[in-house]
């Protein structure tokens, strides 16, 4: 990885990151939280609820921050988004939003359980959001570099 690629960990509920790994939802809405993404970064998706776990990663392309409803309205425009209506309801009542556009979606041969990763690393807590992620991490060293090369 070159100096200059950034990383996300990102929690998502499972049922809207299996469709970016099925290839379904183009475009992830999130509450921006003063985090400022890159297009071409990668993103390490944890899925949530019932799941907790890493389960796969993929690209950021274009990134469209501002209003939720400008948000909306543009990943609307945007055919086969695959958002839908609970994904407006998420990011309504914000005051910015952003829309992540899917590129390269990679579902992890082995996903890591949250169980499994708090034995490797004492403590751990998956961010309720996305943070930003360190190659120097141990999350990244011990974990997600082998995931990515499974």
């Amino acid at each position: 990885m070159g100096n200059e690629e950034r990383m996300y960990l990102m929690s998502i509920r499972p049922k809207y990151a299996y469709k970016i790994f099925a290839g379904i939802k183009k475009y992830e809405l999130r509450r921006w939280i003063g985090i400022r993404l890159d297009p071409g970064s990668l993103i390490v998706v944890y899925a949530s609820g019932n799941v907790r776990a890493l389960i796969g990663e993929f690209r950021a392309g274009k990134i469209v921050y501002g209003s939720p409803t400008k948000v909306w309205n543009y990943v609307r425009s945007v055919p086969s988004s695959g958002v839908d209506m609970e994904d407006r309801s998420y990011i309504v009542g914000s005051k910015t939003a952003l829309a992540i556009e899917v590129l390269s979606p990679k579902l992890y041969k082995h996903p890591v359980k949250l169980d499994e990763l708090r034995r490797i690393i004492p403590g751990f807590n998956p961010p309720l959001s996305f943070r930003e992620l360190s190659e120097t991490e141990p999350l990244y060293r011990l974990i997600i570099r082998k995931l990515r090369r499974l």
